[in-house]
């Protein structure tokens, strides 16, 4: 069943990206739409938003660094890690889990320091980097994003990413348990 699993993953993973582009520019051809044209245009208002939340993306980093360099990612780690045991979620694997939601660059930085302890073979390397790619940076997306296009009520938006970031870290862990064991 695992092999099989495996499997299909790996075959999913090789195509996936190329059918939802294909797909997105064969569906822009089929309506008739000028699709490089579209696309660049889009590029130039990407860049113009890359602007705009320049201001918020600098309150953002100088907050999550003065969560870690505080020492409140060690203490939250320290609470929680008793309940995660419970479920099979090794404590090591916490730092990513509470990282994720807030920074990309943050968490790759933790996925990196785990990497060369456990190693990326490690069940604790594959569950990291499972978890990297099944969430969000949710607290990134609200505080960034929102605020560019000035969104003031961001609660329901809040509870629904913390409500996928668990699941994601909840199914990370299911289907590494199930593929490495």
């Amino acid at each position: 069943m695992g092999e099989i699993l495996k499997t299909v993953i790996n075959l999913v993973a090789v195509f996936a990206i190329p059918f939802i582009i294909g797909s997105f520019v064969l569906y822009g051809i089929f309506k008739k739409v000028r699709v490089y044209e579209t696309f660049v245009e889009g590029a130039k208002e990407g860049f113009n938003t890359a602007v705009r939340i320049i201001p918020y993306l600098v309150a953002m980093l100088v907050a999550i660094g003065i969560f870690r360099a505080s020492g409140a990612m060690d203490l939250l780690v320290a609470v929680l890690d008793p309940v995660t045991r419970l479920i099979g979620m090794p404590g090591e694997a916490l730092p990513m889990a509470l990282m994720r939601p807030l920074s990309g660059s943050g968490s790759i930085g933790i996925m990196t320091d785990i990497m060369k302890v456990h190693g990326p073979d490690s069940f604790i390397g594959i569950l990291v980097s499972t978890m990297y790619g099944s969430s969000e940076t949710t607290f990134y997306v609200l505080a960034v994003y929102f605020g560019a296009v000035a969104v003031k009520n961001t609660r329901h938006a809040v509870l629904a990413g913390i409500i996928a970031d668990i699941a994601g870290a909840l199914g990370a862990l299911f289907i590494v348990k199930v593929l490495f064991g």
